[in-house]
């Protein structure tokens, strides 16, 4: 296989595990009755957009790479306040007591 071609599947494999988690978001909200993001929908949105940024960067494009990795901040930061969230809905940290 050549150089070109495993980049192209790297490409698509990333588009798919982005596209996933709309799939994802749609098929938990129809089973809540309501709208509702997943954690997986941001597990999903990181490996995508990481392997997306890995592709972007292989192809040189300045314009998908920015977007991509200003996405994967945005997925650690989201990450990272569900886990905030869950260690204080466990009663191990009071809220607004992490910094003190």
């Amino acid at each position: 296989m050549s150089d070109t071609w495993a980049w192209i599947i790297i490409g698509f494999a990333g588009q798919a595990l982005f596209s996933a988690r709309f799939v994802l978001q749609w098929v938990a909200s129809e089973r809540a009755r309501r709208s509702i993001v997943p954690k997986a929908f941001w597990y999903f949105s990181l490996a995508g957009s990481a392997v997306l940024l890995s592709y972007a960067i292989h192809r040189k494009d300045p314009v998908f790479i920015v977007g991509q990795a200003a996405g994967l901040f945005i997925y650690l930061r989201n990450l990272s306040l569900i886990a905030r969230e869950t260690t204080h809905a466990a009663g191990q940290v009071a809220p607004g007591e992490e910094d003190h």
